[in-house]
């Protein structure tokens, strides 16, 4: 039976036998955090590293002098080039450092996080009034900087993997995966993933299906919120045992309830039974959002069928995953990147380990037998419930986590164990950083007397985390205790063929 006529029966026995049914959730509106001093960009910032490499990204100015000399066809213009072209672009974009070896890969990535110390510390003498000579800028590191620990899996690394739907080099807007160009440029071409290295076979095989899906339904893809249309972005997520989640993501405009079930059953039975069964999913969840981004609280997944969970094995543990639970998308990486960790922070049976940003709580966790106890904070709900769940499943007794902001909950916590053991804390935020609520709460706690700093891109806001945990006392900015100092920094790759690594920081005080 064709596609075609497979959906177009779909759609007859949907509409004559779906149940009438009803949403749980709403969608809410979140505000940015704003930050209560100066400007995002750091200032002083280009006084101090005029040159190009230091304004921009190091990674990408590595590479290219890496491939100096090396012979590349000529780029193609934007206008309709052939397949493998677009292939080639996407590819430079998303893993900007494919053509070079593994090898080469790790030299561009060591050198790119010396420069980053390099430019911490030349800030951090700033700030202490200590003269920035040239040689300093140049050459000196703020403190022991380790040799890159490199990733166990170098292609097909991914667990999970989100795909975008928009119009692709053919015009059609039913096109599912990567961009190219920008919405400035209005130039925004969505390009297949399938020759990309660090996304798994199966990953690609579901964005495959979903894009055949979508070329039959009737309903148009959203592209822009204010012009209509309904379907959005797949996540995928995998395991080591091959067991796959779908999350598809769906405007609803001005659909009724009744209409929702339709397309809600249309694609699960696409999935189960139809063309897309090849997939073998293991679930399949299904979110009505009309924001870029919401989260469970905002707008539920809602499980169309199959499993509600994944699991992973990590370091000798079972952990659960839940759809919109942060998870590191390279798990033999990540096991590499928490290892480094436990090593950095010294935890022993004396000390409290603190796991700010928890995620699924897979650092506190793995290290939970060597402290006295683990307090873990996460804004995901669900994520807080997979690391309680967790926990328990492996029989680990001495973990506490608690759901919420951390700049709401982190104050009360450390007040109430003041007076109490030594405290290891464990940072691992996303790239948008720590509140300053969150870095005042660990600058001023007296029992807090090593940090472990994890951040996959060191500027920005988390560059102004680590200066604000570094830097001289300030009343104004109410960061009154003792500063940390840097002593040690540990590249762990997690990304292979990308410009980004993890870079764990050993502060003390």
């Amino acid at each position: 039976m064709s596609v075609c006529l497979w959906m177009a029966g779909i759609r007859r026995r949907v509409l004559v036998h779906s149940p009438r049914c009803f949403l749980s959730g709403v969608a809410l509106f979140s505000k940015p955090l704003l930050l209560p001093w100066g400007a995002r960009q750091l200032p002083g910032w280009s006084r101090l590293f005029p040159d190009t490499a230091c304004q921009g990204n190091f990674i990408h100015v590595i590479a290219k002098n890496c491939q100096r000399g090396q012979k590349h066809q000529k780029k193609p213009s934007h206008l309709g080039p052939p397949e493998s072209s677009w292939q080639e672009r996407l590819a430079d974009v998303v893993t900007p450092l494919w053509r070079l070896s593994y090898e080469e890969q790790l030299k561009v990535k060591f050198e790119a996080q010396k420069k980053i110390l390099q430019r911490l510390e030349s800030y951090l003498q700033m700030l202490q009034r200590v003269k920035v000579t040239a040689a300093a800028t140049s050459k000196e590191l703020c403190c022991l900087l380790h040799p890159i620990i490199p990733s166990p899996v170098i292609n097909d690394y991914r667990n999970k993997s989100t795909f975008s739907v928009n119009r692709g080099p053919d015009g059609n807007p039913k096109t599912v995966g990567y961009y190219l160009g920008t919405w400035r440029d209005g130039n925004v071409v969505c390009v297949q993933s399938s020759h990309l290295k660090n996304i798994p076979e199966k990953h690609n095989q579901v964005a495959q299906c979903y894009e055949v899906f979508l070329r039959q339904s009737p309903l148009e893809p959203c592209l822009l919120f204010h012009e209509g249309g309904h379907w959005r972005e797949l996540t995928v997520r995998t395991n080591h045992q091959g067991h796959t989640m779908a999350i598809i993501t769906f405007h609803p405009q001005e659909l009724s309830q009744e209409e929702l079930c339709v397309q809600k059953e249309t694609i699960k039975e696409f999935f189960l039974r139809g063309p897309g069964a090849v997939c073998d999913l293991t679930s399949l969840y299904f979110q009505e959002s009309t924001m870029t981004r919401c989260s469970h609280q905002q707008s539920p997944y809602q499980l169309l069928f199959g499993e509600p969970y994944i699991f992973e094995g990590l370091l000798g543990l079972k952990i659960r995953i839940s759809p919109d639970a942060f998870f590191q998308v390279n798990t033999a990486g990540a096991e590499r990147l928490y290892q480094t960790v436990g090593e950095l922070s010294g935890v022993n049976a004396n000390t409290i380990l603190l796991d700010i940003c928890c995620g699924t709580g897979a650092i506190g966790l793995s290290l939970a037998q060597h402290a006295s106890q683990v307090l873990g904070i996460e804004l995901v709900e669900q994520a807080v419930e997979d690391a309680r769940w967790t926990a328990a499943f492996n029989g680990i007794t001495n973990c506490e986590f608690h759901a919420g902001r951390a700049e709401k909950i982190l104050p009360w916590l450390l007040k109430s164990k003041e007076g109490g053991q030594p405290i290891v804390a464990v940072v691992n935020p996303p790239r948008a950083g720590l509140h300053h609520r969150v870095v005042q709460a660990i600058r001023n706690c007296r029992a807090i007397r090593t940090l472990v700093f994890v951040s996959c891109k060191l500027h920005g806001e988390t560059t102004r985390n680590i200066i604000e945990l570094c830097c001289p006392p300030n009343s104004t900015k109410k960061l009154l205790g003792e500063p940390f100092v840097l002593r040690q920094a540990v590249p762990v790759d997690l990304f292979p063929h990308t410009a980004h690594c993890e870079l764990a920081l050993l502060c003390t005080r």
